[in-house]
């Protein structure tokens, strides 16, 4: 059950290694802005609207929180029980939908776009997390998820191997990037995009992995950048400019939920604990410096002393 930390420094935040001291800011505080949700993920800000979309994906629908009134409202449903959202470099929702199986951007007028819903005349399986490069390129991980069951899609059956896409910025032709990992989740550049984070959560331990990215386009020299060890549960995450991972975390036991910071050199060095597990978290405010987090049932935040990599 959640309680406000009326102390501070907030006890929540913890370093666990010196260096997660410059990011970590003596007078801020988790704070929980909504709970009620069946499972919350795929948060995504925008700045121009002072305001914060995620996905509620049992629920089939899109929540927006209002920066300035603290108002919940639905943003859109049913929403093809869509998961991981992000924002392309022209300020529009890329969306990836479950059950429509499909990857979408919303455009300005409210009208909806599909992206990509197949590889080679295959249906793709349930489009799972998504970034998109300076270049304009849309990456994105499918794995199963939505396909084995009627609680985060509608059960099917998988045409294509679980994989990774790379969209072309100018034609939106998809193109297999990577095809080796079980459940690939979760995923993000370095913030000179040079390597690609992904999460491989199916593999026992759970793994992130880091690949070079070549001309923009393809990936290279496949590695396990982390290994979680017993109980770690990466989902999705986000990169500072730094080059921090911060990580949803959470799912074996109650001291294993909310979220890990790892430095660029695959270290843990920080952690941010809640009572529910966080599926996936976003930089946003004025500052980018806002982490909002997407944790089960609840949506929470936290200022931190670092800012989140643009356009992640």
């Amino acid at each position: 059950m959640w309680e406000a930390n009326l102390r501070l420094p907030d006890t929540r935040v913890q370093a666990l290694d010196p260096s997660f001291a410059r990011y970590r800011l003596p007078l801020a505080s988790v704070e929980q802005l909504a709970t009620g949700y069946r499972w919350a993920e795929g948060p995504v800000y925008f700045g121009d609207q002072r305001c914060l979309i995620w996905s509620d994906i049992p629920n089939d629908r899109m929540l927006r929180w209002d920066e300035q009134t603290g108002v919940v409202s639905t943003w859109r449903t049913p929403c093809n029980h869509a998961n991981g959202n992000t924002r392309d470099r022209q300020g529009r929702l890329i969306t990836c939908e479950h059950s429509g199986r499909r990857v979408t951007r919303t455009e300005y007028d409210g009208s909806i776009t599909v992206l990509c819903d197949s590889y080679n005349g295959k249906r793709l399986n349930s489009p799972n997390d998504v970034v998109v490069a300076r270049d304009g390129a849309v990456w994105f991980t499918d794995p199963l998820f939505g396909l084995l069951g009627y609680n985060e899609g509608i059960k099917g059956e998988s045409e294509l191997p679980q994989a990774v896409y790379r969209l072309d910025p100018h034609t939106m032709a998809p193109s297999l990037v990577a095809d080796t990992m079980r459940g690939p989740n979760g995923l993000a550049f370095s913030p000179d995009e040079k390597t690609l984070y992904i999460v491989a959560s199916r593999e026992e331990p759970r793994e992130i992995r880091a690949y070079d990215v070549i001309d923009g386009a393809k990936l290279a020299r496949e590695r396990v950048f982390i290994d979680t060890g017993p109980g770690g549960t990466p989902d999705g995450f986000r990169v500072d400019v730094d080059g921090n991972l911060w990580c949803g975390w959470g799912m074996g036991s109650p001291e294993l939920d909310g979220v890990r910071v790892f430095n660029p050199a695959g270290a843990m060095i920080g952690a941010i604990y809640l009572p529910e597990r966080c599926a996936n978290v976003c930089f946003g405010g004025r500052w980018r410096n806002r982490l909002f987090m997407a944790a089960s049932h609840s949506l929470y935040a936290l200022v931190v002393n670092t800012q989140g990599v643009a356009g992640g």
